[in-house]
């Protein structure tokens, strides 16, 4: 059901099928992350999600997409790339900071989700500065998702964008040209997340809204800039940087993260907020 607010309302058994959806992406990306290891290039990972899609008979979201059309399974983005990295020849290095953004279509829904790791430095340690920027873009990311509990109290949109902000209080920069969106029967719906607070509070968020937040954090400042490749968007100084994200659902009553393997219960049972899965 599409709403006067020009956002797609899903009934409760198209959020089951988003959630199927949701739930390759999470394999998917799950596999990623047991081969992301130095000396792995990122057109292997690439590989590496495709497969697992297709093989659950769903179809890369992110393939052909925009103009010039985009080329692969995954957006793979290292160090100060902050998004939209595209998978190539490029080999992953010791220490490296990794963001994976996968998308997938099944059943003609989608589902969307991305994560940050850090690989061990040369001595196998973890750099400190980074595994904090990749843990705080994380906790940014939940306390978005819990704030979008509200939807079954009449609650604003902003309130995602605010408890984001809270979070990051100044310590990383907070990239906001870009953001989440709605997801449905298209990757991106109205409407549009900000990661920050704004006057305009936005439309009310009402059970049926199904959601993808997405912070970026960068350990310098947040002015991006795009690459001569047309979609590779890189941190201005040079610094780190990081992106997380979900797809969820607001339910009547609470939520459900639809590209989490246990529904956010986890993650939003540490910050007191329901889960609400929908039986098959």
């Amino acid at each position: 059901m599409l709403g006067r607010d020009r956002i797609q309302y899903k009934t409760p058994d198209q959020v089951r099928l988003m959630r199927r959806a949701g739930v390759v992406v999470a394999d998917a990306l799950a596999a990623v992350r047991t081969e992301l290891r130095e000396g792995v290039t990122t057109k292997e990972l690439d590989a590496v999600a495709e497969d697992v899609i297709r093989s659950a008979g769903a179809i890369p979201s992110f393939i052909g997409v925009g103009d010039p059309p985009y080329p692969a399974t995954l957006c793979v983005s290292v160090n100060d790339e902050v998004v939209h990295g595209i998978p190539g020849s490029k080999v992953l290095r010791a220490g490296d900071v990794v963001s994976v953004d996968c998308g997938a279509i099944l059943g003609g829904w989608h589902g969307d989700a991305a994560f940050t790791a850090v690989l061990p430095g040369p001595d196998g340690g973890l750099d400190e500065a980074d595994l904090a920027l990749a843990r705080v873009t994380e906790e940014a990311l939940w306390r978005g998702v819990a704030a979008a509990a509200s939807g079954a109290t009449g609650g604003r949109l902003n309130a995602i964008g605010i408890a984001v902000e809270d979070h990051v209080a100044g310590r990383y920069g907070l990239v906001e040209d870009y953001g989440g969106h709605g997801i449905g029967t298209e990757m991106h719906q109205d409407p549009q997340i900000l990661n920050y607070r704004t006057r305009d509070r936005g439309p009310r968020l009402r059970p049926g809204m199904c959601l993808a937040i997405e912070p970026m954090l960068t350990a310098g400042e947040p002015h991006v800039h795009t690459r001569a490749d047309h979609w590779t968007v890189a941190t201005d100084d040079g610094s780190h940087a990081a992106h997380v994200e979900h797809s969820i659902a607001v339910l009547e009553g609470g939520l459900w993260v639809l590209t989490a393997h246990d529904g956010g219960v986890e993650a939003l049972g540490a910050l007191g907020v329901p889960v609400t899965p929908l039986a098959d």
